[in-house]
């Protein structure tokens, strides 16, 4: 006979909590029991010799010998030794179910020696007691704990690797063959080096994003050529990459034909780890530019849709919407050709809110993350998109849900309560014990990038130059994306309050506004940039002279060593962005700032302000008084009160860094993924026709309670979202009287032939209105009803006396 024994972290924490059975992921094949004891019977006695007697166990099997013996009773701990000798000891770990993370130095405490049976388990009931009586942090901990010790056990076996090497074959011949029918995900002819890059490593990180995070360009030669593109999302994540095996998932920003050349490209950049998604014209037209950027990015920075009626057919939100569910498609078939069980997946941003769900359909067990860059609205906002319950419905069905701050947090915890009636708590939504977590998790930026480059040649140059261009001058700097939301108009009239009511200052300060373009075919853009323009010439027009002006106004960006030189020579930087999801412009100012310590002038709607706030002025762009005034108190600031306002920011900038930040959000994703697992341990198992027949059928006297709701009625073909809709719809419009869901015609017919048994009572046990329950089963006659959860009972209208 075959015994197949697991051991992994799920399982051996949960028998700390209570017996359960152990759950079969990875088995080892132990010998024929009547061999094995023999074997260990030799054992002990060898051991015995060369220890003199006492039993010796690592610090691993040492901590879990209480463990074994809750689940396999009358085992020596020999037989520990035999499983942990065969699982490869404490030494090699494996990445298969968890992504690798360092170990944590092992304990050092002697050993139990000759413990007996009795205090074996009054040493277990203690830990129980005190596992129970424990805070969250801490069990976390000791679940992570569990988590690096017991990642897996290699299968040493030659049989068994065998076994596994056939599945994998047929593995590697599935993904194959599925990838073969995706021709917009990939060429035909590169799908094996993906499966290969697949199965190279477990426990990898697949990042989802709408942008791969290198730009792409074709060189003189045929070849296409790479270069890591500029962003905090793409330095966090590659300081991710070195700890963790990483893939990346996402549009390469450029149009090519299926073909020689697409397969190529892909070729190219399959070797740096990134998997791209073809999209076409129409669709980039229709789902980047249309439904992304037109209805999702104006509406969750709190910009209200815009109506058109006479927009055509090929523009309207309906081929927006299609194009959007498309493009999210292509991301999830991408995905599931590469997905080995045991990665993690990390969704980013408003473009991929459909593709959770899309995952989760696929497995059940898959590790999903969603990390919005953007606010999100409160919840009177977001009502008014269409598709609302769409969107919510699929984003919760990632594990964790991450943003920025808490006050969006929070306002989508309340967008789900309101729209969809979930039970919304401080950490997460809960919907019919489905839980989702929802976190703040501040994002930062690579400080060393910065202070490394402040100390280059290239750079210093630059600072010499600025200086003495704007010597015996105050400098204060912006640095924006010419965009409606970044406040651009609002900063240049406060900053015209300020001269008007401070001439002497006219010849002392100097304004550098560095706007670039985005989006300049967008007629809302291009009224914008006149906006500003105009501005701009009438303040140097009333206040500048023949030697100065004071604005300068570049509408380009600058390069990295010029843009560095600039934060370090600034005396004062104004952020008055009207919506932001956090402003990183900040956090390189602060960044850059270690000798001079200027001042920040941070915008309250701006999510660095709830990190930076602290040591910065904090301003309402909006109130051009305001903001005049906190320009005059930073230039007037005492240099004392600066360089405090500047330690506090500085640290926080140093510890916060963006490489924390993905630290900290897969960190969480783990824990969370591990207290789902738990919860789903207290669900009770599916009842078992085998084990009710035969109570049943010996029983003399038989009540049976049956729900009504989803138990006896015809199951709702739609899908969630639909039945929220006319939930929705239906607290307004009620609905006529004796509407309830149908009674399954199935269902009926065995409830009249168990009423027939003259020892078997039946009753039907529901929330809904008596006399609707009464309408619907007066072709049940013999049936007691129970009514509005109890409140009514009506007994059988004729009884087999």
């Amino acid at each position: 006979s075959l015994v197949f024994v697991t051991l992994n972290h799920h399982a051996l924490e949960r028998s700390r909590r209570r017996v359960l059975p152990l759950k079969m992921e990875s088995a080892m094949i132990i010998e024929d029991e009547e061999v094995l004891k023999e074997k260990w019977r030799s054992s002990d006695a060898e051991r015995e010799k060369t220890t003199g007697g006492s039993t010796s166990l690592s610090p691993r099997r040492r901590e879990h010998q209480p463990h074994h013996h809750h689940h396999h009773q009358g085992l020596s701990s020999s037989f520990e030794d035999e499983i942990m000798k065969k699982a490869g000891g404490g030494g090699g770990l494996s990445s298969s179910s968890q992504v690798q993370q360092p170990q944590r130095p092992k304990s050092r405490g002697p050993p139990p020696v000759g413990k007996t049976k009795e205090a074996r388990e009054s040493s277990s009931a203690t830990d129980l007691a005190r596992l129970e009586d424990t805070t969250r942090v801490d069990r976390l901990i000791r679940e992570r704990e569990q988590m690096r010790r017991n990642r897996s056990f290699s299968i040493l076996d030659d049989d068994m690797k065998s076994e596994v090497s056939g599945a994998r074959e047929d593995l590697d011949q599935k993904s194959t063959s599925e990838g073969e029918n995706q021709p917009s995900v990939v060429g035909v002819d590169v799908q094996d080096k993906i499966a290969q890059a697949a199965q190279a490593s477990t426990g990898r990180l697949i990042i989802a994003a709408n942008r791969l995070p290198v730009s792409v360009k074709k060189g003189e030669d045929g070849k296409w050529g790479l270069t890591i593109s500029s962003g905090g999302l793409v330095s966090a994540l590659l300081g991710v990459g070195k700890s963790y095996g990483m893939l990346w998932v996402g549009w390469p920003g450029v149009f090519i034909d299926e073909g020689p050349d697409r397969d190529a490209l892909t070729e190219t950049l399959l070797e740096k780890r990134c998997l791209p998604i073809w999209l076409t014209r129409n669709q980039v037209e229709l789902y980047y530019n249309g439904y992304c950027n037109n209805i999702l990015w104006p509406l969750f920075n709190y910009v209200p849709l815009t109506f058109e009626p006479k927009l055509s057919s090929t523009k309207d939100m309906a081929s927006q919407w299609l194009a959007y569910i498309s493009a999210n498609q292509l991301f999830e078939e991408a995905i599931m050709s590469v997905f080995v069980p045991g990665d993690i997946v990390w969704c980013h941003d408003y473009h991929l809110m459909l593709l959770p769900q899309m995952l989760r359909k696929n497995d059940d067990k898959m590790k999903i993350g969603w990390f919005l860059h953007t606010p999100f609205p409160s919840s009177e906002i977001y009502r008014t998109l269409p598709m609302r319950e769409e969107l919510l419905i699929s984003v919760l069905k990632a594990d964790l849900v991450g943003f920025h701050t808490y006050d969006y947090a929070r306002h989508f915890v309340s967008s789900c309560s309101r729209i969809l009636a979930f039970e919304g708590r401080p950490d997460g939504v809960e919907d019919g014990g489905n839980f989702t977590r929802v976190a703040a998790f501040p994002i930062g930026i690579d400080p060393t990038r910065f202070h490394d480059a402040l100390a280059t040649k290239v750079v210093q140059d630059h600072i010499l130059e600025l200086k003495a261009r704007f010597k015996g001058r105050k400098v204060m700097l912006g640095v924006d994306r010419l965009d409606m939301i970044k406040g651009i108009p609002q900063k240049l009239l406060g900053y015209e309050k300020f001269l008007n009511e401070h001439p002497e200052w006219r010849d002392q300060v100097v304004l550098v506004q560095i706007a670039v373009p985005t989006r300049s075919d967008v007629p809302e853009y291009q009224k914008l940039t006149s906006q500003v323009h105009e501005i701009v010439g009438r303040i140097n027009g009333r206040f500048g002279t023949l030697g100065s002006v004071p604005i300068q106004h570049l509408d380009c960006s600058l390069s990295f060593a010029e843009l560095t030189a600039l934060y370090a020579v600034t005396d004062c930087c104004l952020v008055t962005s009207l919506r932001d999801g956090m402003n990183l412009v900040s956090y390189e100012y602060v960044s850059c700032q270690s000798q001079n310590a200027g001042v920040l002038i941070l915008s309250e709607f701006a999510g660095a302000a709830q990190s930076l706030g602290a040591g910065s002025i904090l301003v309402n762009p909006w109130n051009v008084t305001e903001v005049a005034q906190a320009i005059d108190d930073a230039l007037t600031m005492p240099e004392t009160e600066r360089r405090e306002r500047h330690k506090f920011n500085f640290s926080h900038v140093e510890v916060h860094t963006s490489q924390a930040w993905a630290d900290t959000f897969i960190a969480e994703l783990n824990d969370t993924h591990v207290e789902a697992e738990l919860r789903r341990l207290r669900i009770p198992p599916r009842l078992r026709a085998s084990d009710l027949i035969g109570p049943f059928t010996e029983s003399r006297q038989r009540l049976v309670i049956l729900g009504f709701n989803a138990t006896l009625t015809k199951k709702d073909s739609r899908s969630q979202a639909d039945r929220i809709k006319s939930r929705n719809v239906n607290k307004i419009i009620k609905p006529k009287t004796g509407d309830v869901s149908p009674l399954h015609s199935v269902s009926q017919e065995c409830i009249a032939r168990l009423c027939d048994d003259p020892n078997t009572t039946v009753c039907i046990f529901s929330g809904s209105e008596r006399h609707k329950l009464a309408k619907k089963f007066a072709v049940l006659p013999k049936v007691w009803i129970v009514a509005e959860n109890g409140c009514f009972i009506r007994p059988p209208l004729i009884t087999n006396d």
